[in-house]
């Protein structure tokens, strides 16, 4: 049995995607970081950058932050989504790191300082949103090669639907002229989202 400690954000349902893809008996636990939670004791013993998700792996007594580093080991305690050696794991981890490192980091501040910054910052605005449809360009062009991120689906597209499928209509809307049409991330995202597996994760924690 494995604790997920999430809450309704893209990086969160990172995991509950894995989680049901796998098949792994879990039970999710809601960490609300609007009022704080983050920040209780007990959630800090698990993860000490007071960051959801976080995982207790009841089995092996693994204790796991940071949502990259938890799909890799869950892939790897499965056998599933990560191919164990070669090119093939090279490429789903260089598309899992981009997404780390690009993706989730570009899209979370534009977001922050078009809709909840308290002062709009035109440069500020422009700077991420321009660097995320650059971003999203760099994905449509992958995708046009390959049926997803890395070839076969994968930990590196579980990283990265959450985040596109709740912000690519809105870039490519004032950014159109970087992203282009995106015909193969809407093609992309629809892939995703047919999977049964994903459509139950992205549905995890459940609150009222």
């Amino acid at each position: 049995m494995i604790d997920l400690y999430t809450w309704t954000t893209p990086n969160g349902r990172k995991v509950s995607v894995m989680l049901e893809e796998c098949g792994l008996p879990y039970e999710a636990h809601a960490v609300d970081i609007s009022k704080g939670a983050q920040f209780e004791p007990d959630f800090v013993k698990i993860a000490p950058n007071s960051k959801i998700p976080a995982i207790v792996d009841r089995e092996t007594g693994v204790s796991l932050f940071e949502s990259g580093a938890i799909l890799v080991y869950l892939a790897e305690k499965t056998g599933k989504f990560l191919p164990k050696e070669g090119e093939g794991r090279a490429k789903v981890l260089e598309w899992l790191f981009w997404q780390m490192a690009n993706i989730g980091p570009m899209m979370g501040q534009a977001n922050h300082f078009a809709n909840v910054a308290p002062e709009k910052i035109p440069y500020a605005i422009d700077r991420y949103m321009g660097e995320t449809a650059r971003l999203l360009k760099v994905m449509d062009d992958q995708l046009g090669r390959t049926d997803f991120l890395a070839g076969d689906y994968s930990i590196a597209d579980m990283a990265t639907y959450p985040w596109v499928s709740v912000g690519f209509e809105m870039i490519k809307s004032l950014k159109g002229d970087i992203v282009g049409d995106g015909n193969n991330v809407s093609r992309w995202l629809a892939a995703n989202a047919a999977r049964p597996a994903v459509e139950r994760g992205m549905k995890v924690p459940v609150v009222s």
